[in-house]
């Protein structure tokens, strides 16, 4: 089972993503149902794991919170793998995270090694031309989502097909 913690992205927002996803030739859009917030990658775990990591989530505490997607990137560089919209700067969303990783920590799971940077991936890439991608940035900067309310984040299961990737919400977790 290959799981991941994330926020799930209300209706209005999700619609306004969707929006922004053309003009860049090759790009493999996520659909509606892959939009989200990670909070944070686990990987392939068995079913017990899976059982223990549900425990560590389900005692994590915090605050509900007011979050907002502004701007677009590209991870990659020269050579970019990657389109998404950035996050406006929230310290109760790298609050919720920090405690999210410590949970999973003190379970036995390897600290994630990447600095956390908050974002919603709209497109994989490969092989497409910088210039399209680019544009696209310049297009798409001034982006800005309406606000929206986090009351909860969730356990994801992922599925590996042929068509991309399938999520399911494995459970819930209340904030508040």
């Amino acid at each position: 089972m290959r799981l991941f913690v994330a926020i799930a992205l209300p209706d209005d927002v999700a619609q306004s993503l969707t929006v922004l996803q053309a003009g860049v030739p090759g790009a493999r859009w996520q659909t509606r149902d892959q939009l989200h917030l990670t909070l944070r990658f686990i990987g392939e775990v068995d079913g017990r794991d899976a059982a223990v990591i549900d425990d560590a989530l389900a005692s994590t505490s915090a605050p509900a919170f007011s979050g907002e997607l502004k701007g677009v990137g590209a991870f990659g560089g020269k050579h970019p793998r990657a389109l998404w919209a950035g996050v406006i700067a929230n310290e109760a969303l790298h609050c919720l995270q920090r405690k999210i990783e410590s949970a999973l920590q003190r379970i036995g799971l390897e600290a994630d090694g990447r600095k956390y940077t908050p974002h919603v991936t709209l497109a994989k890439l490969k092989g497409t031309q910088t210039g399209r991608v680019i544009d696209f940035l310049a297009d798409h900067a001034l982006y800005a989502s309406s606000p929206f309310t986090v009351e909860n984040f969730i356990l994801y299961s992922s599925h590996l097909t042929a068509n991309g990737s399938f999520y399911r919400a494995e459970k819930s977790y209340r904030l508040g």
